[in-house]
């Protein structure tokens, strides 16, 4: 069978499947019915669109049957989707939609409180689970997978516009064509064998990428099922993968450690689930989870716009990523000077010796498959530079040319001189095994630089103890002298985007000066309650030196009490 170059020759190769092709807790579409429904909110969507206007529609749903039949509609019809993020609010959202120049918005009841009062000028709201969507979609119920498809589409047809988020400024909304998601569908395929009679769980949300070209897309190339989680659940995850006969799932950010974190049950392995596929679950945790559910965990790396992907293979060392994708160039440089950086040296105990050196930001010199921003030219002229990719990803590349993650640009931390990356510290902490979730991050020395600070969710059940940390951090052979914590603030639980990434920006900003407990490292390396005195006179160390503290607005909160409790708010 010839090759499909869009997603739209995808979406017809379904016709006349009868087999499975979607399942939503009772809900059970084949193949077939899904490129009929496609077909028929295609041709809708033809007639809704302004010839005028850009072909562009906003999704605003949960993971719900309506939004791969949407954008399987909008790949006929060759539209771009919108992912519209649920969790952004009042003015945030109305930028976000008016931005990607939407002029359809498919929503459902559930999300209607958040629209209230927006202004959003030309855009027609389709609400998806009413009598008037249903009577509005009725004439065109028979429409056939070819009657909608505009004239021209091809593999340079717009087909996503996800927004992908900083640590600064507004979310970018970043271009992916029929061409790329098509090609990423097959490329997984070939890559983890995806068969006609999987199952993809997608749990992670569909307005986010991960979710449509990791999960969604392979698939549709493969002929695959699919199963859809409203919202991911930890508790529901197994009941879910049994239910459906899930063979694979995708996952992002903290989701691995929060099914770590659920009771452990007898049945744990008795599930048809092969695969999981995802980023920053890291090498303790996907150990664990293939431990104790029998589940291999494949840890990725593809930067969200695409320009720059690794893959991991059979040789590659435990800690590292993989290395650089067929056709990428892949270098890890002075994000000053572009110059290339140097080989890592490890320790017998596998510590890295010459993280200021060896680590670098990592660029890709070759083509690249990034295809922009939706008008954004100058985070555009910022992310590709010199002819360069620059991925904003900290990396360093061992003598053997494997690839391992330190972090984001903005998670290194400068301790007493030295340059640190966030996620090798954290990569350390995740192996105590009374942690549920870590995050680091840095908050300013009253001196220069940064201390590094750590939050900690616990296990069900397990409460800190401050000594068996100290014992734990002590028996670490490649922690190095400046990469324990400062600082631990102990989490109910870790705050998350609704990607499941850890909000960092919102930690950062926080510091210690919180309404959680926390715990400040003594000399010693033991670790005291920060509250009462101990807070005055590190506060009085700031304001002798004239050292901004992190307070954003509005979350300025009270410390914790002598004992290490957090006071009433």
């Amino acid at each position: 069978m010839r090759s499909a170059g869009t997603v739209a020759e995808l979406v017809q190769r379904q016709w006349g499947d009868h087999r499975p092709g979607l399942r939503h807790r009772d809900t059970v579409l084949t193949h077939h019915q899904v490129a009929s429904g496609a077909a028929a909110r295609a041709a809708l969507l033809a007639d809704l669109l302004s010839a005028g206007g850009e072909p562009h529609l906003g999704v605003l749903l949960d993971n719900t049957p309506e939004f791969p039949l949407w954008l399987s509609a909008a790949a006929l019809a060759g539209a771009a989707v919108a992912g519209i993020n649920p969790t952004r609010r009042g003015a945030e959202l109305a930028r976000d939609i008016r931005h990607t120049d939407c002029q359809v918005l498919v929503t459902e009841r559930a999300q209607l409180p958040l629209l209230d009062g927006l202004d959003l000028p030309g855009v027609r709201l389709l609400v998806t689970d009413t009598d008037a969507y249903a009577a509005l979609l009725a004439p065109y119920a028979g429409a056939g997978p070819g009657d909608a498809v505009r004239p021209g589409i091809g593999p340079a047809t717009r087909m996503l516009l996800y927004f992908t988020s900083g640590s600064t400024g507004a979310p970018k909304a970043a271009i992916c064509t029929q061409g790329r998601l098509a090609a990423a569908g097959r490329s997984l395929v070939d890559h983890f064998g995806v068969r006609r009679e999987d199952v993809h769980y997608i749990c992670m949300p569909m307005f986010h990428g991960n979710a449509v070209i990791a999960d969604w897309a392979p698939a549709l190339a493969g002929g695959a099922a699919v199963a859809l989680r409203r919202r991911f659940s930890a508790s529901g995850f197994l009941d879910d993968v049994r239910a459906y006969g899930a063979t694979y799932f995708t996952y992002v950010g903290r989701a691995v450690q929060y099914l770590l974190a659920t009771p452990e049950r007898p049945d744990d392995r008795e599930h048809p689930l092969r695969l999981g596929f995802g980023t920053e679950a890291g090498a303790v945790d996907a150990a664990r989870f293939r431990e104790r559910f029998g589940v291999r965990l494949v840890e990725g790396y593809g930067s969200s716009e695409g320009g720059a992907a690794i893959q991991r293979t059979g040789d590659t060392p435990a800690r590292a990523i993989g290395r650089a994708s067929a056709g990428d160039d892949l270098a890890v440089v002075d994000p000053e000077t572009g110059e290339e950086r140097p080989a890592a040296v490890f320790d017998a105990a596998g510590r890295l010796t010459n993280g200021a050196e060896a680590i670098g930001e990592l660029v890709n010199r070759g083509r690249t498959p990034f295809e922009g921003y939706w008008r954004n030219t100058a985070a555009e002229a910022e992310r590709v530079r010199g002819g360069w990719y620059w991925t904003g990803d900290l990396f360093f590349r061992d003598a053997d040319g494997f690839l391992y993650f330190a972090g984001r640009t903005d998670d290194r931390l400068r301790v007493d001189s030295e340059n640190l990356a966030a996620a090798m510290i954290e990569n350390i902490l995740a192996r105590w095994a009374e942690a549920a979730a870590v995050a680091v991050y840095a908050v300013p020395d009253p001196v220069a630089g940064d201390q590094v600070m750590a939050a900690l969710a616990m296990r069900a059940g397990a409460v800190f103890d401050p000594a068996a940390l100290t014992a734990f951090l002590a028996a670490q052979t490649d922690l190095g002298t400046k990469m324990a914590p400062a600082f631990v603030r102990i989490v109910p639980a870790m705050p998350v985007t609704a990607t499941n990434k850890v909000h960092r920006v919102g930690l950062r900003r926080e510091g210690f000066w919180c309404g959680d407990p926390v715990w400040r490292r003594d000399p010693d390396g033991g670790y005291a309650p920060l509250g009462g005195e101990r807070l005055a006179a590190l506060l009085g160390e700031y304001e002798e030196r004239g050292t901004q503290l992190p307070d954003g607005p509005g979350i300025r909160a009270r410390p914790a009490s002598e004992d290490g409790t957090a006071y009433p708010h």
